[in-house]
This record gives structure tokens, C-alpha cells and sequence, in this order.
């Protein structure tokens, strides 16, 4: 794939990055590497290779969801620093 200063422009132009002259030739010469990077991983052969499901060999156990003890309003809206005594009152954030 030909890296040029157009590609470099038109790609951060997708990104929305204000990207300064003074920077385009180097970030072509680190795409370039990068490039030449993915290439050198696409000589491996992986057809033996089995794909990961996960990194380690360890595998997340998940609880079974049951209906258990709850607190009940008053006391869960006692323990809130604010409250209008059905529902918690929080900072608007919008």
C-alpha cells in the first residue's frame, strides 16, 4: 500500500484530527512502519494454529441469578444522602 502525505491528510481528516503540517511526514513513516509491521504477521502460518477465546486459560463464571434478600425502600432510601421518599435524588447531569 503506497503511505503518501494524501493518504496521511485523508486520514486525519476521517478522524477529525487538526493535524499540523510539521507532522504529516512523520506520521506517514509510522504508518509505513505499521504497514510493514502487519505484513510481516501475515507470513506467519497459522493454519495449525487453534483462534483464542481467551488470553489466559482461566474462563469467567458467571452466578446463576436468583431472587434473594433485598433491602426494602425506607430503608434503602434511609442510607441516601438525598431523597424525595420514593426515589434517590441525584445531580442533574445533563
Amino acid at each position: 500500500m503506497n503511505v503518501d502525505e494524501g493518504l496521511v491528510l485523508r486520514l486525519a481528516d476521517l478522524a477529525k484530527l487538526a493535524l499540523p503540517p510539521e507532522r504529516v511526514e512523520r506520521l506517514r513513516t509510522d504508518l509505513v512502519n505499521i504497514l510493514g509491521m502487519v505484513e510481516k504477521l501475515n507470513e506467519l502460518d497459522l493454519d495449525d494454529v487453534e483462534p483464542l477465546r481467551y488470553v489466559t486459560e482461566v474462563e469467567q463464571v458467571l452466578r446463576a441469578d436468583r431472587v434473594g434478600d433485598h433491602l426494602d425502600r425506607a430503608t434503602a432510601l434511609a442510607n441516601a444522602p438525598d431523597s424525595d421518599g420514593e426515589f434517590f435524588r441525584v445531580p442533574r447531569v445533563i
